[in-house]
């Protein structure tokens, strides 16, 4: 593995940027640029990559901690983290591509989490602190390597999901969780709603749930933990064992299942988990226990508007995200003007000249 601290040239590039009321466009190895807005680029714009600043800084296996810089190669510190039985507990996708390797910081930017999300946490949840630059060219320490750290203004967290519009990430530190004993996914075959019934119903039992899906024929239920546990809750779900269940959660993490191909765009429906089928004209994948639903439309929306998807979406208490795919629309849920302008204010806090992925994120900012 790469051990390389690149922190002192990617200061110097945003202080000859501010200098120079240059944006720049933050990237670690380009595998999550399909994701957002298009930053609005000018003319004196360049590209800031991570991708050199790589390495682990601390491991502590059996304190369930581990530091790592932003630039690391997901899958590498993923097998540095499976040496010692432990995993990241939010198991991210990587949606990783030739010489486009997942990094840690762009999974963080982009605060994505797979499957187990709904019963181990988000991204977030696992965030202990975190080294970054901001728009001054200070470089920042927050939180640190221990729970009782996170205390006050959690800035750490607030890094996740920001899509480098706050500032670019150094060094990331996570609370790791020890791979399971045991996992089996069983497999039944039933309609939407009694899908999300029993995904529900499911959640609020004594069982080692890690993963639930629906896609549109079949309902699949993951166990994990110790084997008896795994075994017995087994026996209460019913339906048939999956063979190869690990393929099975890889698909559906890295969008690979037959569900999601095709070119059409792909939104992402966040909504509350026990939020009954939604009718909609086009296909549906159920991810998360009903809490994430996946929506591809029958046809392009020819006016390209898109207002009463995002009506339905919200008079249930959900939001929506254009996840993937080319349409004049923006990426996300369009904000409140209360909540936009704390937007605005915390964008004015860390980066007051607006140089970090402008509009990568929201429009406006």
């Amino acid at each position: 593995m790469i051990n390389n601290d690149n922190s002192k040239n990617l200061q110097q590039a945003v202080q000859e940027a501010r200098a120079q009321q240059q944006a720049l466009l933050i990237e670690g190895s380009g595998s999550k640029a399909f994701y957002g807005n298009t930053p609005a680029a000018t003319e004196n714009s360049r590209v800031l990559s991570t991708g050199e600043h790589q390495g682990i800084i601390n491991y502590e296996p059996k304190e369930l901690v581990i530091t790592a810089r932003s630039g690391t190669p997901l899958h590498e510190l993923q097998a540095v983290l499976a040496e010692q039985q432990q995993m990241l507990a939010f198991k991210p996708p990587l949606f990783s591509s030739g010489d486009q390797q997942a990094t840690l910081g762009g999974t963080i930017a982009c605060g994505f989490s797979g499957p187990r999300r709904p019963y181990a946490g988000s991204a977030r949840d696992f965030v202990l602190g975190s080294r970054i630059i901001n728009g001054e060219a200070e470089i920042l320490h927050f939180g640190g390597e221990v729970m009782k750290n996170v205390a006050g203004y959690d800035v750490s967290r607030l890094m996740v999901g920001a899509l480098g519009t706050l500032g670019v990430l150094l060094d990331i530190s996570l609370k790791v969780l020890p791979l399971p004993e045991a996992e089996q996914t069983q497999v039944l075959e039933c309609s939407v709603q009694e899908a999300i019934s029993r995904m529900n119903q499911w959640a609020g039992s004594p069982l080692p749930l890690s993963a639930a899906c629906y896609d549109g024929a079949l309902l699949y239920i993951r166990l994990s933990g110790a084997p008896s546990a795994v075994t017995s809750g087994a026996r209460r779900i019913g339906g048939d064992s999956l063979d190869d269940s690990q393929s099975f959660w890889q698909s559906i993490r890295e969008l690979q299942h037959g569900f999601f191909k095709n070119d059409k765009p792909l939104w992402r429906l966040a909504v509350p988990a026990d939020s009954p089928a939604i009718e909609l004209p086009g296909k549906q994948l159920i991810d998360w226990g009903g809490a994430q639903r996946w929506y591809i439309a029958d046809k392009q929306n020819k006016d390209n508007s898109y207002e009463s998807l995002y009506k339905t979406i919200a008079d249930i208490g959900g939001h929506v995200t254009l996840f993937k795919g080319a349409i004049d629309a923006g990426v996300f849920h369009p904000l409140p003007e209360s909540l936009l302008a704390i937007h605005r204010r915390l964008k004015q806090a860390f980066d007051p000249q607006g140089i970090f992925n402008p509009g990568r994120m929201y429009r406006e900012l």
